[in-house]
């Protein structure tokens, strides 16, 4: 063999290589990292998220010390599908369950949904259609997601057991992520932002903005797990309803990414301070599936 036909297939040789290692590199990419909230899917795919919070509380700011334990459990199910060609629109709708417990029952008794001696409330709360988009065609792990809840609920809190607010509530959330070079880390931000507008005789929150940003840096050991730490912060502004309110929380979890298509997320954080709230932990599962 000729030192230029060996060299000729050698080259070939290693652009096969090269090729099939950069396609497994990419195969390897699991939905935890790239489809992070900021990514949208693309027209014909579906993203489902299913996410459980259970907040639980023995302390306020309202009051000094202990108080007997309440806690609100919330089910959201989420679900939204791709339209046009260009990955920059998804439509789809939100559903909220809540259950809620007070009177120093047992966090767990929220899954008992039996509304015993008026100190248990639960069902269907609110409804919400939705979009997400990307403002900026070029910057594509920017995107907005617009809701409007629209409330089930008859009464707010009925012999003093809350469960929902009663008011419609225009939702927006901003959403942006970094991957790092190597992506082995990432970091993730939010804001939400929920107006919330109706009649304040019936919600505290009616008449009032709520501003929350977050960041969430993630690790990835491998590629279908990661680990992350979270810090919060929630500030509710008056817009006539004489209330404010104001929180921090912090918080780590993790997401495994089960099947190609099913991720698993567990999270924890703890209100460290706050004005005119409750001062909890909140103890969440969620399941998404990218079809």
């Amino acid at each position: 063999m000729s030192v230029l036909t060996r060299n000729v297939f050698l080259v070939v040789i290693l652009c096969f290589f090269f090729k099939g290692h950069s396609q497994d590199s990419i195969q390897q990419k699991s939905n935890i990292q790239q489809y992070t909230p900021s990514k949208l899917v693309g027209q014909g795919q579906y993203d489902v998220k299913w996410f459980n919070n259970l907040y639980t509380e023995t302390k306020s700011t309202f009051a000094s010390g202990t108080q007997p334990r309440q806690t609100f459990f919330t089910s959201t199910l989420e679900g939204y599908t791709g339209v046009g060609k260009n990955n920059r629109w998804n439509v789809g709708a939100i559903l909220e369950f809540r259950s809620n417990v007070v009177g120093d029952r047992d966090a767990l008794d929220v899954f008992k949904f039996d509304g015993e001696n008026n100190t248990a409330r639960s069902g269907l709360t609110s409804i919400a259609p939705s979009v997400k988009f990307v403002p900026i065609a070029s910057v594509s792990n920017f995107s907005i997601q617009s809701s409007f809840f629209i409330p089930l609920v008859d009464n707010e809190s009925e012999n003093g057991v809350f469960l929902d607010q009663k008011g419609y509530i225009w939702q927006n959330r901003f959403f942006y992520d970094y991957t790092f070079p190597g992506d082995k880390w990432q970091l993730f931000s939010e804001l939400n932002s929920e107006l919330s507008f109706g009649d304040k005789e019936e919600s505290f929150a009616n008449n009032s903005l709520n501003l929350s940003p977050g960041l969430f840096l993630s690790y990835f050991p491998s590629n279908k797990f990661t680990i992350l730490a979270l810090a919060q912060h929630s500030q509710r502004l008056d817009l006539g309803n004489n209330f404010t309110q104001d929180f921090t929380a912090l918080g780590g979890g993790a997401k495994y990414q089960l099947t190609d298509a099913l991720n698993l997320e567990v999270l924890y954080t703890n209100f460290v301070r706050g004005n005119n709230t409750g001062l909890g932990q909140t103890f969440n599962l969620g399941l998404r599936g990218i079809f």
